[in-house]
């Protein structure tokens, strides 16, 4: 199936899904160890396919582990320079927590168990970040940042960062 990704000659625009997995004041974040920031784990979404879908296929592609979505967060209408590129992302974010009980437990850092990814040299890694901590990060998008802090759902954000 294709990803909702239309690359226009104005810019790209994409769809979105992410996850906040949340443990004891700890968030889990997509990190690639070749780039600075941090984001919500997650992905993009595929034509027919529902956010809730794509997230639950995302964590199981990357981590090998089956999540419940436990409530809605927000959408974000994401507008972002990248590459030279414009992007306008649409991001549905959910809450969500792991199925089984010891995958529950986990604190360490978790690598990524796909073979595509690793194929391509990314090396990517999935890191508990404390909420009290998010402004040592670079997060993106960055209005993330306020929206864990504050704990009001659902939110429907626009966030323009040109």
């Amino acid at each position: 199936m294709q990803d909702l990704t239309i690359d226009l000659d104005e810019g790209i625009l994409n769809c979105r899904a992410a996850a906040i997995i949340n443990h004891n004041g700890k968030i889990l974040f997509h990190h690639n160890v070749a780039e600075p920031h941090y984001a919500l784990i997650g992905g993009r979404v595929q034509i027919t396919e529902s956010s809730d879908d794509t997230i639950k296929r995302e964590i199981f592609e990357e981590l090998g582990k089956e999540i419940e979505l436990t409530g809605y967060v927000c959408t974000v209408e994401n507008f972002f320079k990248h590459n030279g590129k414009i992007f306008h992302e649409i991001m549905f974010v959910h809450r969500a927590e792991f199925k089984e009980d010891d995958d529950k437990k986990i604190i360490d850092t978790i690598q990524n168990i796909e073979e595509e990814e690793l194929k391509k040299g990314k090396h990517i890694q999935y890191e508990w970040i404390d909420i009290d901590k998010l402004d040592d990060y670079q997060i993106r998008p960055a209005i993330m940042k306020s929206v864990l802090k504050e704990g009001n759902f659902p939110k429907h954000i626009v966030n323009k960062e040109f």
